[in-house]
């Protein structure tokens, strides 16, 4: 599968769109300098215990508290919080290697016997705010390299599941041994099969010395301040993403160019040459075709083949996906084998769109009836194979007797939906309106309120323009009747920068009516 990363860099935000075969299947945007972004450390300070949630809010320096559940606090926290306490207070520590591990925290335990309101912790952004929620945040810290992943606390050596050979899993394991200092463990990631040992040590002593330098920023800092920050979204995709099917980077931005090249020539010099600069006259999303993809991709619609569709409807509390056969049920006269088919094609694009619109949480999918139970273990498999690319954590259950397919997938940002859309300040996103009331009672009663009340003669309405043209309309128009029935002038005005329902009202001297 061929893949390419296409960059576009503005003044307020970086946006990363992931292509397959000229495919978009993500979308990632980043705020440029906002940080609090998942997998930055920080030393907190506790703001409030919540007995009840068995939970505390953290002030890390965002405009809401972040949250920390007890569970979130690690299998040693004691041991971090002796540190923590030893740092902030600047008394001599041995070296991080040496330490001595304090007895393991209980899973029964209560938060409110672990910390206590002002004291510092160091946290690690688990989630990021979503809505009206601060971020969520874990003690169990763990630094993301491009091979492995350090643990702090821990002596563990684990090895991806995904790599199967016997021999190449005691290699690595074998490295890490002899490259860990005492008091670290690691996991070892898929990237790091078949790689030089050289680079797997190199991976490891630079987290290493990141964890270190962050320790140090404790004696120095005083709560909230962050300690060490993840690397910015395109150089994280960029992590976890380059394989051998990375066929190029697109970037519009000469020093964000400069920056993954760089990136780059560091883990993996002999792809270096993919990475290029965009000069062209013409935006860099149109030139991909992807500002067409996105605007047909984020839409409530999502055509599929033969005159099928989806329709994707995003509550509060979960994502609900409805898959149509349309015209495509006229076309063949085997109902079963023209759902299964449908359900197939569906498939392959809500697979598509979890990653794009990083829907997180619960989503059920309404497939189209199956009666064969064969076909409802196909489609469940087939829909497990297509989710297998996704790098978000989620879980699958087979179809329910009433053809629901129900997903869990894992949200540690805002789901991308937010950020390229809004609600429609017509409609409040129903999608209907009602023309009928808004124009001819509301207009017509502050027309009458501001004849009554203040003895105008004159009043002038700036309006959409096809509200103009429907007030207009006709040789005795709404306006000529309201005119003749309040014996005052009326003038409209037609505003392309109004809203459909909106509507100013202004006197003969042009101040605005209120």
């Amino acid at each position: 599968m061929n893949k390419e990363l296409i960059i576009n860099v503005t003044s307020n935000e970086i946006t990363i769109a992931l292509l397959e075969d000229k495919k978009l299947v993500e979308l990632n945007k980043e705020k440029c300098k906002t940080g609090f972004s998942v997998g930055d450390i920080y030393l907190g300070k506790v703001r409030k215990i919540m007995p009840g949630l068995n939970a505390a809010f953290v002030n890390i320096g965002y405009e809401r508290d972040a949250f920390i559940h007890y569970l979130d606090l690690g299998p040693q926290f004691n041991t971090l919080h002796k540190l923590t306490a030893s740092l902030a207070a600047n008394r001599r520590t041995p070296k991080f290697e040496n330490l001595k591990f304090e007895p393991t925290l209980g899973k029964s335990g209560k938060i409110g016997g672990c910390i206590a309101t002002g004291q510092p912790i160091i946290v690690q952004i688990a989630k990021e705010a979503i809505s009206t929620k601060g971020p969520r945040l874990t003690s169990d810290i763990s630094l993301a390299g491009r091979r492995v992943v350090l643990i702090p606390f821990s002596n563990k050596v684990s090895v991806s599941q995904k790599i199967r050979s016997t021999e190449e899993r005691k290699r690595l394991k074998r490295i890490a041994d002899q490259t860990l200092p005492r008091n670290y463990g690691v996991i070892i990631r898929t990237a790091a099969a078949g790689k030089d040992e050289a680079d797997i040590v190199s991976d490891i002593t630079s987290l290493v010395e990141k964890w270190e330098s962050a320790l140090k920023k404790v004696r120095q800092d005083e709560p909230p301040a962050l300690l060490l920050n993840e690397m910015n979204r395109a150089t994280t995709i960029i992590r976890d993403l380059l394989n051998g099917s990375f066929s190029a980077i697109h970037i519009d931005d000469k020093s964000m160019y400069e920056e993954v090249k760089e990136y780059i020539r560091q883990i993996a010099p002999e792809k270096e040459k993919i990475v290029r600069l965009y000069k062209g006259n013409v935006p860099i999303f149109d030139n991909y075709d992807i500002s067409k993809q996105i605007q047909g991709l984020f839409a409530k619609y999502v055509s599929l083949k033969k005159g099928a569709y989806l329709i994707i409807e995003h509550t509060e509390a979960l994502h609900v996906i409805d898959v149509n056969s349309g015209n495509r049920a006229k076309v063949d006269d085997d109902q079963e084998r023209t759902a299964m088919n449908v359900n197939l094609a569906a498939a392959e694009e809500i697979a598509r769109q979890l990653r794009l619109r990083d829907m997180g949480g619960i989503i059920v999918v309404d497939f189209i009836d199956l009666h064969k139970g064969d076909n409802r273990q196909a489609l469940y498999e087939q829909m497990q194979k297509l989710m297998s690319d996704d790098r978000a954590r989620h879980t699958i259950l087979p179809l329910s007797k009433f053809g629901l397919m129900q997903i869990t997938r894992q949200r540690v940002r805002p789901e991308a939906i937010n950020e390229v859309s809004e609600h429609c300040p017509t409609c409040n996103g129903t999608g209907t309106i009602t023309p009928t009331a808004v124009l001819d009672d509301q207009i017509e009663n502050q027309i009458a309120y501001f004849i009554a009340e203040r003895n105008l003669r004159y009043i002038r309405l700036r309006v959409n323009p096809i509200v103009a043209a429907y007030l207009t309309k006709g040789f005795l128009s709404l306006r000529g009747k309201w005119a003749i029935k309040y014996k005052c002038r009326i003038k409209v005005v037609a505003d392309p920068t109004i809203g459909f329902i909106e509507t100013k009202f202004f006197d003969s001297e042009d101040n605005e009516l209120v």
